[in-house]
């Protein structure tokens, strides 16, 4: 992935941001001694690889700027701690301050869990995905995901009809793919919107999902944005979809996962237009079109 479009698609960092998205500055010196102080945290903070650089490991714990609103961090507590202990699959819960807030002075911290990002390895990133959301099948919806209108959010929200493509006709394909769009009769539920970046493997320990990126969609959708960010983003060859295959709506969600990528990536660039030698989705939307068309 180079680096204008890792710039757009952030692996690794928390897209919770969408519910909704607090606008902040970048915070790129380290956490001050007392941020440290509060979460009762000793030693001289680290930077961790990825993302913006903004992220320190500290002892057992890892800081980072607050990208969210603090009421959401309090939510993600409660939820990843209903799903910490398990043996299939690991998570990274908040912690909170020695007087029990959850935020202090503009940073967060979380348990440090060992692992590391593999590249290439989508269906194993895919299989983690169909484990959480089989662990998230009875949450109930959130109401802040009502609230949020960030980029990624309108994109997602263009992807299933519930805003006009039409106003966003500026993008890149979108004509071509919501011209292919069918009904769908998946189930919706809490799901992880942004696991490519957000799994992490340990060769002695269940893979770490981190950064939650919530959203009340079919499961199968968040499997199909790893197959899009893998064929847009990460040069994967188009038999990463054949697994996937085995639903035969997948490519319906494939569909839906490029229009979300395409919407938010013009959204935050919108004057940057693509000639087709220099487009990353010009393939994946044809083969999607394709799959579409011999289902």
């Amino acid at each position: 992935m180079n680096s204008d479009a890792r710039a757009r698609y952030e692996p690794g960092r928390a897209d919770v941001r969408h519910a909704p998205v607090v606008e902040r500055p970048a915070i790129r010196a380290s956490p001050p001694a007392a941020v440290l102080a509060a979460f009762g945290l000793v030693g001289s903070p680290v930077t961790l690889p990825g993302g913006q650089g903004t992220t320190w490991r500290v002892g057992e714990a890892v800081v980072k700027p607050l990208d969210m609103e603090p009421s959401l961090v309090q939510w993600q507590g409660a939820l990843l701690s209903r799903l910490d202990g398990r043996d299939d699959f690991r998570v990274s819960v908040p912690l909170q301050t020695t007087d029990g807030q959850w935020t202090t002075n503009g940073w967060t911290a979380w348990r440090y869990q060992p692992g590391a990002h593999v590249p290439q390895r989508w269906h194993d990133i895919v299989a983690v995905g169909e484990r959480l959301h089989a662990a998230l099948t009875t949450e109930p919806e959130p109401a802040f995901l009502h609230r949020r209108a960030d980029k990624w959010s309108v994109g997602d929200k263009v992807a299933w009809g519930e805003l006009p493509a039409a106003a966003y006709a500026h993008t890149k394909h979108l004509p071509r793919l919501t011209a292919a769009l069918r009904p769908v009769d998946g189930r919706s539920q809490l799901v992880h919107g942004d696991l490519t970046g957000n799994v992490l493997f340990h060769d002695a320990l269940p893979p770490l999902v981190i950064d939650l990126s919530p959203y009340w969609r079919p499961p199968t959708f968040a499997s199909a944005i790893v197959i899009a960010d893998a064929l847009v983003f990460e040069g994967a060859s188009e038999d990463v979809v054949e697994p996937l295959l085995e639903d035969p709506a997948f490519p319906q969600y494939l569909l839906r996962a490029l229009i979300y990528r395409a919407v938010t990536d013009h959204l935050a660039q919108p004057q940057q237009p693509r000639v087709d030698a220099d487009d990353p989705y010009l393939p994946a939307v044809e083969l999607a079109t394709r799959l579409v068309r011999a289902a």
